[in-house]
């Protein structure tokens, strides 16, 4: 019987599929292979986008790039760029300081206000007394107590400005205004930047509110002192004039009375 050259032959044996291609039939994910080379090396392109971000992420850390790139707050309501503006700026970089530094500056501050404001209102408040060791004594007090309010304050304002960086920076929320005060909001800390910042605020931020805090208690004591001093230290002259005529609020002073009534008391004998 003739054939066609086109017809397939009519007792053709049919072909035995190979076990890979069976598998690969039966494998309902068709995008994975029976190969385990082959798919490990898949896995590993997949998984390399995020391993290259995070290593990214992390030498940019390292190398001191801020890892909130993708970050709301703006760049000047950071608390590390807070940070670094405040240990820039007087006179909160004085507390940062190398600790002579520090002394000499508030020395100088303290010394040049009471030189010229708190010496010149202490000489025109004493006046010119019978004494003058008793004068000289109320000045040099008068004195030292302007020059150690005048450093009181700069250091007040020093710790309050630190304090406030400080709980910035160990925080793990940064509250932020976008535009105004009327539109607050609160970003939370991703791990790296909370890391960051509280390995700044622990190590950076308070050995210098220690310090600060010592200065001001030391300042506050010693200006507490001189204000006691200087009120109960009297002037001898005035405590002698005021002894002897006195008036007592609530008590008769017939010299009093005398002084303000001559007319009531004419012809009348003196009653003391």
């Amino acid at each position: 019987m003739a054939t066609s050259p086109l017809s397939p032959p009519l007792l053709s044996p049919l072909p035995i599929p190979k076990l890979p291609s069976l598998l690969s039939t039966c494998n309902p994910n068709p995008n994975t292979n029976s190969n385990p080379s082959t798919w490990r090396r898949k896995k590993k392109k997949a998984i390399s986008p995020i391993s290259a971000s995070s290593s990214s992420s992390s030498s940019s850390f390292r190398n001191g790039t801020p890892p909130e790139t993708e970050c709301p707050v703006p760049a000047e309501q950071l608390p590390v760029n807070e940070y670094q503006a405040l240990s820039s700026s007087l006179p909160f970089s004085w507390a940062a300081a190398d600790l002579r530094l520090y002394c000499s500056r508030l020395a100088l501050t303290g010394g040049s206000f009471a030189l010229f404001v708190g010496l010149p209102v202490a000489a025109f408040g004493t006046g010119a007394v019978a004494d003058p060791q008793a004068d000289a004594l109320r000045c040099a007090l008068g004195t030292a107590s302007a020059g150690l309010l005048a450093a009181t304050l700069a250091v007040l304002r020093m710790y309050l400005g630190w304090a406030y960086v400080g709980n910035r920076l160990l925080s793990a929320t940064v509250e932020y205004e976008e535009t105004g005060w009327y539109d607050g909001q609160i970003w939370v800390k991703t791990p790296e930047v909370l890391a960051r910042d509280r390995l700044l605020g622990s190590f950076s931020v308070k050995p210098v509110l220690n310090r600060v805090k010592l200065t001001l208690v030391v300042l506050a004591v010693s200006l507490v002192v001189c204000v006691l001093l200087f009120i109960n230290t009297e002037n001898p002259k005035r405590s002698s004039e005021d002894g002897g005529g006195r008036a007592i609020a609530g008590v008769y002073n017939d010299a009093s009375a005398r002084s303000f009534e001559p007319d009531a008391f004419c012809g009348e004998p003196d009653l003391s």
